[in-house]
């Protein structure tokens, strides 16, 4: 007897139809123009050594600060929008620098300038059909607030964010769906004054002010919320956290336990935002640290406002171990964890983990079942630009680590949308080179796109494409099918 055997053709794995490919900026790390157009300090121009450093007392103390012009974005958001749209974008994260709009924070009045500049960059990406995800706060809030009000820690902060948003939504909404109400927000436990715009030295903050600053962020990001959907109901607001899932450094119950505390104190805050209440798990923690949160009755209804979407960074994971001897923090990392011995890291000591970012977005779809979108995901290394004839510019950079990187995380997304996740969206950190926001340099390089200027602030400015940068070209004209290549 003959058997005869039929083969099924393998199919091209693509990503779901619609989804938005693109790529992740801040206006601190890019801009420039500091002091352009009417605008004002914020915080980053007083920690010219990022998150690693102390702030200095006036942007024109201390060290060069990079980005004070950045990558001048300012004034090349032109070329740039064009070689994102060359990219094959069809969406790009970028935020508002607060203190371009309100220069001070506190004025009753927008600055026009400002508004207008903006403006000028819709046009760029409505030009190339590319939808923008905007970002209303991203660590930088103006320096005056935090000097004159000590930042969020003040309720004051409230109605200056309020006033800001609604200034945006008036403006730009009918062109912006896509908003986020405050960058990695639960990093201000690690880094109050990038985070939270508080002055206080992180060593003198009490508890108290922290976790008030905490609740004002989160009942203005709700208020926002509410603002949002009153004004036009197709506005979409998520929040925005940063991922670093953890693993127990051994089987040992206590490690699993520490494990849990761990990434509860990051949950907290998705919690709020998803559920409109604080989880029974942080008022404990409050009531352990004899803290005494000022919450008042409309708080708890402006709480209720709950976010469209929840959006992330995704960079490494940590392990957590519950022997104090072993709970040794890793290079580099802002959160504490200890480095797990399996995993390879950058040069940066960053832990490189793809399946860590299939096992957030499952985690985020079970527990607040919202839409998710990976708003950063990147690798910082140190590129070396090479003349290569064949290259526009006749330069390039061979980043291979990066397009392993790009690909390895990638395709662990993409089995996290075959477990039935609702993935809106992917941007990668730094689609072009920016000034680091941990260590304020531009060494440390996550760009498909090289810009010639070195830590010392020398360099021309011009763009060139990496080898990465056609990976990436390819991956987006595919719907993700290159991947398997």
């Amino acid at each position: 007897m003959t058997t005869t055997r039929t083969t099924t053709p393998a199919t091209t794995r693509t990503f779901p139809e619609g989804f938005l490919w693109g790529g992740a900026t801040a206006a601190n790390q890019v801009e420039g123009g500091y002091l352009d157009g009417g605008k004002r300090a914020s915080i980053q121009d007083v920690m010219p050594q990022g998150i690693v450093g102390p702030p200095v007392s006036e942007p024109t103390d201390g060290p060069l600060n990079l980005k004070h012009d950045a990558i001048d974005f300012y004034h090349r958001y032109v070329e740039d929008i064009a070689l994102f749209a060359e990219l094959g974008f069809s969406v790009y994260r970028f935020s508002i620098a607060w203190s371009r709009i309100f220069p001070k924070g506190d004025e009753e009045t927008p600055n026009e300038e400002g508004l207008a500049f903006y403006d000028r960059v819709l046009d760029e990406l409505e030009k190339h059909g590319i939808t923008p995800l905007v970002t209303i706060s991203h660590y930088e809030t103006p320096l005056h607030l935090a000097k004159t009000y000590d930042g969020w820690v003040d309720r004051a902060m409230i109605g200056f964010y309020e006033r800001y948003a609604r200034v945006l939504f008036e403006r730009y909404g009918s062109r912006v769906k896509y908003w986020l109400t405050f960058n990695e927000i639960n990093a201000v436990l690690h880094a109050p004054l990038m985070a939270g715009g508080i002055w206080t030295p992180k060593d003198e903050l009490s508890a108290k002010d922290l976790y008030q600053a905490i609740h004002h962020e989160l009942v203005a990001s709700a208020s926002v919320t509410r603002i949002a959907h009153e004004m036009d109901p197709e506005l979409k607001v998520g929040c925005m956290v940063i991922a670093m899932p953890a693993y127990p450094l051994t089987p040992d119950p206590a490690d699993v336990l520490k494990v849990q505390t761990f990434e509860r104190s990051n949950y907290a805050f998705g919690d709020v935002h998803c559920r409109g209440e604080y989880p029974g798990y942080f008022l404990r923690t409050l009531r352990e640290e004899g803290v005494d949160l000022e919450i008042t009755d409309a708080d708890r209804e402006t709480l209720t406002h709950t976010v469209d979407f929840v959006s992330f960074s995704y960079y490494m994971s940590v392990c957590q171990s519950a022997d104090p001897a072993k709970q040794i923090k890793g290079e580099g990392n802002i959160m504490g964890g200890v480095p797990n011995p399996t995993l390879p890291a950058s040069e940066w000591g960053w832990q490189i983990d793809p399946i860590g970012l299939r096992k957030v977005l499952g985690d985020y779809w079970d527990r607040w079942n919202k839409p998710l979108f990976i708003v950063e995901n990147g690798l910082g290394a140190k590129d070396q630009l090479v003349d290569d004839p064949g290259a526009p510019g006749g330069k390039t950079v061979h980043d291979d680590y990066r397009i392993d990187y790009l690909r390895d995380h990638l395709l662990q997304v993409r089995e996290a949308i075959d477990d039935g996740v609702n993935l809106l969206g992917y941007t990668w950190w730094g689609p072009i080179d920016v000034v680091s926001a941990s260590t304020a340099q531009l060494s440390k390089r996550y760009g498909f796109i090289y810009v010639d200027r070195d830590d010392s602030g020398s360099g021309t400015l011009a763009r060139y494409r990496k080898k990465s940068f056609g990976y990436y070209q390819g991956v987006i004209a595919s719907n993700g099918a290159t991947l398997d290549d």
